[in-house]
C-alpha cells in the first residue's frame, strides 16, 4: 500500500513502474559526516545534562539526597542509556529505515506497506504515525525553551543579582535565534560539529575530574542500585522516573536525521565520544553529589571552579542554541513531509542551501514556534518548571515508535513472531513506564505539549480526511477521460497555437480546469498535457524513474511526475524532462498553465462534522496557492474558478 497525497496522487499508475528511490545517500568519509552528526543530531540529547539530574533530586519529588538514593538514580540513568537509546534506537529502529530516511512519519509509511488501503489496520497506522508526529511539534516547543533557559540559568551560580536577567537574556537568545532561522544554516552549519565536539569533550572532563576525587560512584553502573532503590522506594522511584526520562530526550533525533548521515556514523559518534562523554558527566555530577550535597542547587555549574563559570554559561548557550536549531529544522522537516504526505495544506516553503536539499525554512511554522516559545518561557519562568512539562509528549512519540517499528519487524521483514515478541515487549515495558511516570506531570505542566499535540492531530487528520472526501466526490462526480476525449475529438473546438498544461489531481477523470476553459473560452490548444504529480512512500525518486508518459491520442498525453516525500515537486523541471526525455515540444513562451481554483461550501454530510468541515475550508482557504507550491510561473497560469459543496 503507497501511502499518498489524495490531492496529488491516484490509486493507479499510468503504466507498471519500478520506483527507485534515489534515498539521498550521504556521501563523505564516515569520520567527516560523524563530525557533522554530532553538531546536527545529538544537540537536545547532548544539552540535558544542564537540567536532567537537578530535576531528578528536585525537593518537590520527596528524593531524599543520600547516597542510596544518587547509586540508584545514577544505575537508573545508565541503564536507560543502554536499554533505550543504544539498544533501541541505534541498534534496532534505525534499521527501520525507509529507504535511508527515518523519523516517525517516514516509519509509518514503511508500516503502511503492509495494510490495504482504508482496512482497519491502515488507519490505526495512521493515527498512531500522526499523532507521533503531533507530539514532536510539543518537544519542538519545549526543547528551545528549557535547553536556552537552563544555561543562562548558570549566571545565577556567578551571583543573585544576575536572576533578574535571565528571562530577557533567553527571550533575547530565543528570538534572535528565529529571526535568523530564514538565513538557513549552511553558513555556521560547518561550525555546529567542532562546537559540540568541544561541548562534549568539556562536559567528559567536568565528570572525570569529579569521578577521580570520588572512583566510588562508578559502581552505579550495576543495576543492582536501580533494582534496589525502585523496589525499596517504589512510589518516589516511579516519580523519579519521569525525571531520568528527561536524559532520554532527544532520542527520537537519532533516528530522524539518520537521512542526512547515514546509520553509520550516528553509531559511531554515539558510541565513542557522544554516550561516554555524558555518562561520564553525569556519574561526575553523582560523584560531587555524594561529597558535597549542597550543590544540588545546579550540580553541573558547580562542577567548575567560580572563575571558570562564566566561560561555561556561554559554552552552554552556544550548545544549547546548536541543540534548539537542530529541534526547530526538524520541525520545518517534519512539517514538509506531512505536506507531501497529505496530512498538512500547502505552504511556503523555502530552500536556504542550494547544495543541500534538506535544508529549508518554512514561515508560518517558524513564527508560530517562536510565539509559543515565547509564552512558554514567559509561562513557565523556570527550567525546573518547564522540566515538569518536559517528557509527556516524547515519551508518547517513542511508545508509538515502537508500536510502528513492531509492525515492520512482523509484516515487512517477516521476522519470526517470538523474535519480534521478545524485543517489542521489552522495548515496551520501558516505554510504558516511562510514560505512565510522565503522566504524572501533565497537571504540573505536562498538559501544555499534549494540549498542542492534540491541536496539530485534529488539524491534520481534518485536512487528512477532508482531501479523501473531496477526492471520493470528485471521482463520484467526475467524467472519465478515456470517455470524454473521443467525444471531444469528434467534434473538436477551435484549435489554436501552443501547449496547454492542465494540472489534474485524478488521471481517469477529465480535470475541472479544461472543461471551464472549453466552456468559456471554446478553443484547444493544438498540444494539450494532463499532468499529475504524485507523491509516492520513498524519500526521493531517481531522475530515469521521475516521469511516466502515455498519449491519449495525437498530440494530448497524460504525464505523471513522482516525487518522493522529502523532495519539492517542481514544474519547470518536469518540463525539461518531457523536452529532453521523450523529446514532446513544449517551448516556455508557448506553454500555458491550467489549474482549478476550488471554492468549498459547507454541507452536512455523515462523513464530517459540521465544524470539523468549517476547519477544513478555513484550512484550505489559507493553503498556500498550488501554483506557488508547484513552482509554476505565474507569467503562463491561468486560474479558473470551480465552486464544490463539501
Amino acid at each position: 500500500m503507497s501511502l499518498s497525497n489524495p490531492e496529488y496522487s491516484d490509486s493507479k499508475l499510468l503504466e507498471p513502474v519500478s520506483i527507485k528511490s534515489d534515498s539521498g545517500q550521504v556521501h563523505g568519509s564516515i569520520l567527516g559526516l560523524s563530525l557533522m552528526a554530532i553538531g546536527v543530531v545529538f544537540g537536545d540529547i547532548g544539552t540535558s545534562p544542564l537540567y536532567a539530574l537537578k530535576s531528578c533530586f528536585d525537593p518537590v519529588a520527596g528524593i531524599a539526597l543520600t547516597p542510596a538514593s544518587i547509586f540508584g538514580v545514577l544505575s537508573m540513568i545508565f541503564w536507560a542509556f543502554i536499554l533505550v537509546v543504544t539498544l533501541k534506537y541505534v541498534f534496532f529502529v534505525m534499521r527501520a529505515n525507509n529507504n535511508g530516511e527515518g523519523g516517525i512519519l517516514a516509519l509509518m509509511a514503511l508500516a503502511l506497506r503492509s495494510a490495504k488501503s482504508k482496512s482497519s489496520k491502515s488507519i490505526f497506522l495512521i493515527v498512531t504515525g500522526v499523532l507521533g508526529a503531533c507530539l514532536f511539534y510539543g518537544d519542538a516547543v519545549i526543547t528551545p525553551a528549557i535547553s536556552v533557559l537552563s544555561a543562562i540559568e548558570g549566571v545565577t551560580v556567578i551571583s543573585d543579582q544576575f536572576t533578574k536577567y535571565v528571562i530577557p537574556l533567553t527571550l533575547l537568545i530565543l528570538i534572535s535565534l528565529f529571526m535568523l532561522e530564514k538565513k538557513g544554516t549552511a553558513i555556521v552549519g560547518n561550525l555546529f560539529g567542532p562546537i559540540m565536539v568541544i561541548w562534549f569533550l568539556t562536559i567528559a572532563y567536568m565528570g572525570g575530574y569529579q569521578i577521580a576525587l570520588n572512583p566510588e560512584i562508578m559502581q552505579a553502573m550495576n543495576p543492582w542500585y536501580a533494582l534496589s532503590f525502585m523496589t525499596q522506594h517504589a512510589s518516589i522511584a516511579f516519580t523519579v522516573l519521569g525525571a531520568v526520562f528527561l536524559v532520554l530526550t532527544g532520542a527520537e533525533a537519532l533516528y530522524a536525521d539518520m537521512g542526512h548521515f547515514g546509520i553509520k556514523p550516528i553509531q559511531l559518534a554515539w558510541l565513542i565520544l557522544v554516550m561516554p562523554s555524558l555518562l561520564i558527566n553525569y556519574f561526575g555530577q553523582g560523584a560531587m553529589l555524594l561529597a558535597h550535597p549542597e550543590t544540588v542547587e545546579n550540580p553541573f555549574f558547580l562542577m567548575v571552579p567560580a572563575q571558570y563559570t562564566l566561560g561555561l554559561v556561554i559554552l552552554s548557550t552556544v550548545a544549547t542554541v546548536i541543540a534548539s536549531q537542530a529541534c526547530i529544522s526538524g520541525a520545518y522537516s517534519m512539517t514538509s513531509q506531512a505536506i507531501l504526505l497529505g496530512f498538512v495544506p500547502r505552504m511556503k516553503i523555502e530552500h536556504t542551501s542550494e547544495k543541500e536539499i534538506g535544508q529549508i525554512y518554512v514561515p508560518f511554522i517558524n513564527w508560530v514556534l517562536c510565539l509559543i516559545v515565547i509564552v512558554v518561557v514567559l509561562g513557565f519562568q523556570k527550567s525546573e518548571n518547564l522540566a515538569s512539562a518536559y517528557g509527556i509528549a516524547v515519551s508518547t512519540t517513542m511508545l508509538m515508535t515502537t508500536i510502528l517499528a513492531a509492525v515492520v519487524m512482523r509484516d515487512v521483514w517477516k521476522w519470526n513472531l517470538g523474535l519480534v515478541c521478545a524485543i517489542i515487549g521489552l522495548f515496551t515495558v520501558i516505554d510504558l513506564a516511562f510514560f505512565a511516570s510522565n503522566l504524572a506531570k501533565v497537571l504540573e505542566g505536562g498538559w501544555f505539549p499534549l494540549v498542542i499535540g492534540g491541536i496539530c492531530f485534529l488539524l491534520l487528520m481534518t485536512w487528512f480526511q477532508g482531501r479523501h472526501l473531496l477526492r471520493e466526490r470528485a471521482i463520484n462526480n467526475g467524467i472519465r477521460l478515456e470517455d470524454f476525449i473521443p467525444a471531444l475529438l469528434a467534434h473538436p473546438p477551435g484549435r489554436v497555437e501552443g501547449t496547454s498544461v492542465f494540472l489534474t489531481a485524478h488521471i481517469d477523470f477529465v480535470p475541472p480546469a479544461l472543461l471551464h476553459n472549453l466552456k468559456h473560452n471554446k478553443v484547444l490548444h493544438e498540444r494539450v498535457i494532463f499532468l499529475k504529480v504524485s507523491i509516492w512512500d520513498v524519500p526521493r525518486v531517481s531522475a530515469d524513474q521521475r516521469l511516466s508518459v502515455r498519449e491519449i491520442s495525437k498530440d494530448i498525453f497524460m504525464v505523471r511526475a513522482i516525487y518522493g516525500f522529502k523532495e519539492t515537486p517542481d514544474i519547470a523541471q518536469i518540463m525539461d524532462l518531457l523536452r529532453s526525455g521523450f523529446h514532446i515540444d513544449c517551448p516556455n513562451m508557448e506553454t500555458s498553465f491550467f489549474m482549478a481554483r476550488e471554492s468549498l461550501v459547507a454541507k452536512e454530510i455523515p462523513q464530517m462534522a459540521m465544524w470539523r468541515e468549517s476547519i477544513f475550508i478555513w484550512m484550505m482557504q489559507n493553503a498556500a496557492r498550488a501554483s506557488d507550491f508547484f513552482k509554476v510561473d505565474s507569467g503562463r497560469l491561468i486560474e479558473l474558478g470551480a465552486k464544490i459543496e463539501l
